[in-house]
């Protein structure tokens, strides 16, 4: 009841808003940052392992430091959450600034911190740390603090506040990471976004600071809580407790990284697949605690049997992304087929963490922030540590068939370990029946290479690599994605601009080696060449594509660099006299404009010799993304020309600070040496080298009519991906099209 006259206890409601809003928010922040951290030091899962590790330790920090600060009740803790949101909103304007610097300071290391070394990652690791754990802590902080409020000033019971927040911020995060993939980032771009973001949180601030100065304590201070999780196992109930909370982050966190990797083959690379597989572990999480909710507000698994069969069914769930991922058991393929796999992985566990994970952190906390604070801190650990043992460990060593079967294990084990001691032989029996399900399901699947009987297969850090097929049907995969064939496209990405530059050039730079076709054409003109691949395992199989062609692997004048493209051109001093560009398809991949942009341009330009060319691949797009990528180019270079491929689909972009010479075909073959000539009419179509770049130099494009096709569409930017952020200019033109069909 009040207090004073106007002085009125806060509405529980209020506080289910606050978490909804901040829910939003802080999956917006993870989406956003997680990009900008790839641009700044590399697309790989490493470094999506470092991101994801350091908002779990954010959060971690912030919930321990939040629940001694709630605790103690001075000063207000409504107050305190105020000011940890305001904190958060800065986080929109400082966060891109800072990665933009971190990424400045670690490419003028030079060569001394080689790409993909410990040295890399933890310097990179380091500088991501300090950008992001200060934000992440003060999110953390919210949980505690708000519950010490609750406990303070609502008139509501605080027993169960904290699965009655976190039901709240699933909520929100259900709603940020689809709102942000599917509509905010088209339209207001990554810096819009959080901009957009930031202002919520401040909206947050004010509203919980007015509803600070107008409120006063509803209910005295109840002390810790003394409720008491016993979960067996044979270890002290506290213990358990934590342990339960740490192993169940640990695995569930873990596994996020690897259904990520297992799952692309059947989704994609799409920004859409990503934010689907998130969507649906937030979804069956939310399905859970909102089951938890409803139905459980007096279970606890107490019983040792109960618990052992608990533990064992989660290891079991855990293992359902093996056949969600064996490509014996699809029916057609599409993206239908994808969405099932991915629910049949991803839902069933999370929905059953959903249901223990805010069950065991109530009965734990009994509303008490202290106590919650510490109890969600383990469980974050848990989150810290799982997705760097699958991105540094698990995935590079075993693949991901079996660090899914690592992080199950865990959970079976104990399971197995509690029911020894469990009274009646259902609790014994139970556990290993389920144990024994669990193993023959690891013996009856089997993971994605096995789709191609005749393989090679490589994996690391950053992707699993399979190389398969024969003759010119040799074919590369990167994570279950076609990467290139074997065409005479990639041969004239080296050869076409080659023949356009004055003088005799002496050394060229093909970014994304792919097959190695366009490294090998290069090298042909016995330039100083180098080719610049991000994943590791790929050079390996260089000699799978291209039989007895090791000498050129030897070749003083020849290089392979293990390193992401942008970093490369950054931290290189060296100029060239071309740069070949073909980023991996398709060109809506998720991270592929990282290749597209303005701003790599830029960098491609500051490369390039006097009178050097950039060529840029571009395949089948659509209008928009089209003038984007053509506007990209001519706001970065004085001269650019466009040439429709040699097999009628897609562009080569000719770009250069001079003007781009026109030839004649029989002009242009004869500037090929004569190991080029052999080399450009290995694989045809056609018989003399003057009819081939004919094919080309008779298909050229005009620049301004690809300016033409959409005036309004923007230069494709770092800031503003268009040609992976579609679904919003999708749906309209599907809409217009129906429109102007109808009579």
């Amino acid at each position: 009841m009040a207090t004073r006259e106007g002085i009125l206890p806060i509405r529980l409601a209020w506080f289910f808003a606050f978490f909804l809003v901040s829910g939003f928010c802080g999956l917006v922040y993870q989406v956003v940052w997680l990009r900008l951290a790839m641009a700044a030091f590399g697309v790989t899962a490493p470094m999506v392992s470092i991101v994801i590790s350091v908002f779990m330790a954010g959060l971690a920090l912030g919930s321990w430091a939040g629940g001694r600060l709630g605790a103690a009740g001075r000063p207000s803790p409504l107050r305190l959450y105020a000011w940890a949101e305001l904190a958060v909103a800065t986080s929109g304007v400082l966060v891109p600034f800072a990665l933009t610097r971190g990424r400045q300071a670690l490419a003028g290391a030079g060569d001394g911190l080689a790409w993909g070394s410990l040295g890399h990652y933890l310097v990179s690791g380091a500088l991501v740390t300090l950008v992001l754990l200060p934000f992440c802590t003060c999110m953390g902080a919210t949980f505690p603090l708000a519950m010490a409020a609750i406990r303070r000033n609502a008139r509501a019971d605080s027993s169960r506040s904290f699965s009655y927040l976190y039901v709240a911020n699933v909520v929100g995060a259900c709603g940020g990471t689809l709102l942000s993939s599917l509509v905010l980032i088209e339209l207001l771009g990554f810096r819009g976004t959080l901009g957009l973001a930031a202002l919520l949180n401040a909206a947050l601030a004010v509203a919980a600071l007015v509803l600070d100065s107008r409120s006063a304590p509803a209910v005295p201070d109840l002390g810790a809580a003394t409720s008491d999780a016993g979960v067996g196992l044979g270890l002290d109930r506290r213990r358990a407790v934590l342990f339960a909370l740490f192993a169940t982050g640990f695995s569930s966190m873990g596994m996020e990284v690897v259904w990520v990797r297992q799952l692309t083959p059947y989704l994609g690379t799409l920004v859409y697949a990503f934010a689907l597989i998130l969507a649906l572990y937030l979804g069956a999480t939310l399905a859970g605690s909102i089951l938890y909710r409803r139905w459980g507000r007096g279970a606890m698994v107490s019983a040792v049997g109960t618990w052992s069969i608990a533990w064992c069914w989660m290891g079991l769930l855990g293992l359902l992304s093996l056949p969600g991922a064996d490509p014996r058991l699809g029916w057609n393929g599409g993206f239908v087929e994808g969405v099932a796999r991915a629910t049949l992985a991803i839902g069933p566990l999370s929905g059953v963490l959903g249901f223990f994970t805010p069950m065991l952190l109530d009965r734990w906390s009994g509303g008490d922030p202290g106590r919650a604070g510490t109890a969600y801190a383990v469980n974050m650990l848990g989150c810290i540590l799982g997705p760097l043992a699958a991105g540094f460990v698990l995935l590079p060593s075993v693949g991901e068939r079996w660090a899914i079967v690592v992080f199950a294990v865990p959970l079976l084990v104990v399971g197995l370990a509690g029911s020894a001691g469990a009274p009646g032989p259902r609790a014994r029996v139970l556990p290993a029946a389920v144990t024994a399900l669990s193993v023959a399901l690891v013996a009856s699947t089997r993971s994605y290479e096995h789709a191609f009987p005749q393989r090679e297969v490589r994996r690391d850090y950053t992707a699993t690599v399979i190389a398969h097929g024969e003759g010119l049907g040799r074919q590369l995969l990167v994570n279950g994605i076609g990467m290139t064939k074997l065409t005479p496209i990639t041969k004239l990405m080296a050869h076409l601009p080659l023949v356009h530059v004055e003088g005799t050039p002496r050394s060229g730079l093909a970014i994304c080696l792919g097959m190695g076709v366009t490294f090998r054409s290069l090298y042909s003109w016995g330039l100083e060449t180098v080719a610049v691949e991000l994943v590791p395992s790929v050079p390996s199989l260089f000699t799978y594509y291209h039989p007895g062609e090791d000498a050129l692997l030897r070749s003083p004048r020849a290089r392979i660099a293990i390193d992401d493209g942008r970093r490369f051109l950054e931290r290189s001093g060296r100029r060239y006299d071309v740069i070949t560009i073909d980023p991996p398809p398709p060109v809506t991949a998720a991270g592929s404009s990282l290749l597209y942009s303005r701003e790599l341009c830029a960098l491609a330009r500051s490369r390039l010799l006097p009178g050097g060319i950039l060529q840029h691949w571009l395949p089948e797009a659509d209008a928009t993304i089209a003038t984007a990528v053509t506007r990209a180019l001519t706001d970065t270079f004085p001269h650019v020309r466009a040439f429709s491929s040699i097999e009628g689909w897609g562009i080569h972009f000719l770009a250069s600070d001079r003007p781009i010479p026109r030839l004649s075909a029989a002009q242009a073959s004869e500037r090929l040496p004569v190991a080029a000539r052999t080399d450009l009419l290995e694989w045809g179509p056609a018989a003399t080298v003057e009819e081939q770049l004919g094919l080309v130099l008779r298909r050229e494009i005009s620049v301004e009519r690809l300016l033409r096709l959409d005036p309004r569409a923007p230069a494709l930017s770092d800031d503003r991906p268009v040609n992976e952020y579609y679904l919003m200019r999708f749906m309209l033109r599907s809409r217009r099209a129906r429109q102007a069909a109808q009579p």
